[in-house]
């Protein structure tokens, strides 16, 4: 492994960024703090109102560090409607380059994920708390610690780089709506092309191998997820009268859904891709003690740990619609509706993918049932270049910021919005980093931020900014 200097054997310039990131560090806890106490959920089910307050507060946070020409709060239509209903509110700030220099775009989000059962967090999910060395709060991984990543390291910048040195283009863009599928993205990108055009664009809304490796993400499943209503009967029936010989609705779901998977649990649908690739190593001791896997449950699928987290298809049911246990009674149900996730290995499309589930499961419907698609959301996976200058930029601002040499790592989860920045920027290097780590529980009750991990992610994402502010040419 490749040594990484200290912070005395960097640069001046550069220690003395790195001395300003921590003085600054205290004061980007507690705005993140902030940040974390609006929750802003792009559901409509829930208080539009905060996810206002919060791109206010982002919004404010760009204008206090002083580098930008404008800063906007701006929404977009969503795709594919009639123009008429908007996308939720989207923080724009921009900074034109001068004297040759690159422009970097820095992406977060600003909404987050509904916190869930509120009796399944430790501490209120809306009011961050510290223990262990962690940041307990919905939000405070994902992704309100990538805006504050962001906002952190122009703050070091402004500190320590003379304002008429400064020749970078900056746009800071934090979407209000990632959560929520990213409906406005595409609209949102063609209205400000000109204004967002970029030459490397990072993404800080992934994670690293652990607490103290960083990790730059190169390739990310995609996805299809959709609703899938099975039907056999026109109304309900008495269980005892015409059990036996009536199929219910619930009997033919099961029945179908168990055709996904092998004995192993390995997805079992004929056109369904797999990536092949390489994976480090990685046990099952650290998969139990990451997530939570009870002794003896055996781990599912085949091939290594992580080829399966990375490069091969899931099937997962996320939700369904039929009677709670608490009403339970003696009756064949006529219908059911179930949600299906679908991860789609790097190098697939999600519309080939959702096409291969479509076909196996008409094909293997049980005794007629009737089957309905609905709500299709579909997103394409990433495979990143990894031979970019800007690439070998943020490895070796990695490593000085972390003190350990980074990794190029694989994701099992999606970001589909990188497919629509690769298509609206043509040329653009994508660098997608992120300040999780495998105990942040992103999406769970208890999601938690590792602060040192936000210490050293501010730490080499100032670095970048800074050596990308020195090299001669955007080209």
């Amino acid at each position: 492994m490749t040594s990484t200097p200290s912070d005395a054997q960097l640069p001046d310039d550069e220690a003395r960024l790195l001395e300003a990131v921590a003085g600054g560090f205290p004061a980007a806890v507690d705005d993140l703090g902030s940040l974390v106490r609006i929750p802003g959920i792009a559901w409509p089910a829930f208080d539009q109102s905060q996810l206002q307050r919060s791109a206010e507060r982002v919004a404010e946070l760009a204008r206090e560090t002083g580098l930008f020409e404008t800063v906007d709060i701006r929404r977009a239509p969503v795709a594919d409607g009639d123009g008429s209903e908007l996308g939720q509110p989207a923080v724009l700030a921009v900074r034109p380059a001068r004297a040759g220099r690159p422009t970097v775009m820095l992406y977060a989000h600003h909404d987050v994920q509904p916190p869930g059962d509120d009796e399944l967090w430790e501490t209120p999910p809306f009011e961050p708390t510290v223990r262990d060395g962690r940041i307990y709060a919905r939000g405070a991984a994902d992704d309100k610690a990538g805006v504050m990543a962001h906002i952190a390291s122009l703050r070091a910048l402004a500190d320590t780089v003379p304002a008429d040195e400064l020749d970078i283009g900056i746009v800071l863009f934090v979407e209000g709506e990632e959560e929520y599928g990213s409906r406005s993205f595409g609209p949102f990108l063609a209205e400000n092309a000109d204004a967002m055009r970029s030459d490397v664009i990072v993404v800080a809304d992934s994670g690293n191998l652990d607490s103290r490796t960083p990790a730059l993400t190169v390739s990310l499943r995609g996805n299809a997820k959709f609703h899938l209503t099975v039907s056999t009967l026109d109304h309900a029936s008495h269980s005892g009268m015409f059990g036996g010989a009536v199929p219910d609705a619930m009997m033919a779901a099961v029945t179908l859904l168990a055709t996904l998977w092998d004995a192993e649990g390995a997805v079992a649908v004929d056109g369904l891709e797999t990536r092949e690739a390489e994976t480090p190593s990685y046990s099952e001791e650290q998969l139990r003690a990451e997530t939570g896997l009870r002794d003896g449950v055996r781990p599912i699928g085949d091939g290594s740990l992580l080829s399966r987290i990375w490069n091969k298809p899931t099937v997962t049911v996320t939700g369904i619609d039929f009677t709670s246990v608490e009403a339970a009674s003696n009756t064949l149900a006529p219908e059911v509706t179930v949600v299906l996730s679908c991860r789609v290995a790097p190098g697939q499309s999600s519309a080939d993918a959702y096409a291969a589930l479509e076909r196996h499961l008409r094909a293997h419907a049980p005794c007629g049932a009737q089957l309905a698609f609905s709500e299709i959301d579909l997103g394409d996976s990433v495979l990143i270049d990894t031979d970019g200058w800007a690439l070998e930029q943020a490895r070796g601002a990695l490593a000085d910021g972390y003190g350990v040499d980074p990794v190029d790592y694989g994701v099992g989860g999606s970001i589909p919005f990188i497919s629509d920045l690769v298509d609206a920027f043509e040329g653009a290097q994508i660098l997608v980093t992120g300040v999780e780590d495998p105990h942040s529980r992103a999406h769970s009750p208890n999601e938690s931020l590792h602060i040192e991990t936000f210490r050293n992610a501010i730490r080499s994402e100032a670095l970048l900014l800074a050596r990308l502010n020195r090299r001669g040419s955007a080209s």
